[in-house]
């Protein structure tokens, strides 16, 4: 995961651009691939706890602002972040509905994905075994607003993003990974869009768009802010 711009650092939760780091709750939870257990009930969102992922250590928690242009399908986004956790997209966006691509994303189409209310799991092919990657896919094949793609050369081996949120682990192991999911999948109180579908009926799972892997140039298109 690359960030540009100064993020803050809090005892377990770090926030960036103007939202607060948030004190951490200490957590431990037995998981099975991402489904909510008794065991996870406190990362589950509710009216009382609108953003349960302000629990899990090393979050990032990015604001980004409301009603985010389409941009078209020649056109790139200066995201500060690769991978990104919200800003102007594509018009059309990647399926999510539990699709693990063996190829990596155009990042336009993925944070469409996200503006729906979708977790998106990426990671470095270089940095992670076919067995942990393997143990990535089982948390998002057939899960409702869920994908999975490889992004190369990552600063870390696996990435989650939501919109406005990002993880980073070392590990497929991570108990933090399944904490993410149930605190901000279709979570009502983060997501710009709920309620929008993940089917892309569209979108080519087999070869979709591409990711580009140089930095934007001049003419790329700006983040909007507030």
């Amino acid at each position: 995961m690359r960030m540009s711009g100064n993020v803050v650092r809090g005892a377990g939760v770090c926030a960036a651009v103007i939202m607060a780091a948030t004190p951490m709750v200490g957590c431990s939870a037995e998981t099975v691939a991402g489904q909510a257990t008794a065991a996870m009930d406190s990362f589950a969102p509710s009216s009382d706890n609108r953003d349960p992922s302000l629990q899990i250590p090393d979050v990032v928690i990015t604001e980004i602002a409301p009603g985010q242009p389409h941009v078209l399908p020649t056109q790139r986004v200066a995201y500060p972040s690769i991978p990104p956790v919200g800003g102007p997209h594509d018009s059309q966006w990647a399926a999510c509905t539990g699709v693990v691509y063996s190829k990596a994303l155009r990042s336009e189409n993925a944070v469409h994905s996200l503006e729906h209310g979708a977790v998106w799991i990426t990671y470095d092919p270089a940095q992670v075994s076919a067995q942990d990657q393997a143990t990535l896919s089982a948390k998002v094949v057939d899960r409702q607003y869920t994908l999975m793609s490889p992004v190369p050369d990552m600063d870390h081996p696996i990435s989650l993003q939501s919109w406005g949120h990002q993880l980073a682990v070392e590990s497929a192991t991570d108990e933090r990974i399944d904490q993410f999911i149930v605190a901000l999948r279709e979570n009502p109180y983060t997501t710009p869009e709920v309620g929008a579908t993940c089917s892309s009926p569209l979108f080519d799972r087999t070869d979709p768009p591409p990711y580009d892997p140089t930095p934007p140039g001049p003419d790329a298109v700006p983040m909007q802010s507030r």
